[in-house]
């Protein structure tokens, strides 16, 4: 296989080629596998997943009601943008035609 420059030397950063630019030659079975990981009990997953949520910073009562109304604010407004620009398109395409 030809390889140009460029293709050389980013080989050789990644290790896949030596000094020479001849490959190198890794070993390929059970020795350069991972290890599997521990399989987690379901209750010691339950405890991580329980100590993970006790770091979120969650919302206040109000902050949650503020970002709703905010939130249904902007779809109304968003629906109502569609829906407008929706009605000029077919009326200029219906009258374009002469439909009505």
């Amino acid at each position: 296989m030809a390889l140009n420059r460029e293709q050389k030397r980013m080989l050789q950063r990644q290790g896949e080629l030596g000094p020479d630019g001849e490959p190198l030659r890794t070993k390929r079975g059970p020795q350069n596998q991972r290890p599997k990981e521990q399989r987690t009990s379901p209750r010691q997953f339950v405890k991580e997943v329980r100590g993970e949520l006790r770091k979120v910073a969650w919302p206040t009562r109000s902050e949650t009601i503020n970002y709703s109304i905010i939130t249904l604010i902007t779809l109304v407004i968003a629906t109502l943008l569609i829906f407008g620009i929706d009605w000029v398109f077919s009326e200029l395409v219906l009258r374009l035609f002469n439909a009505k």
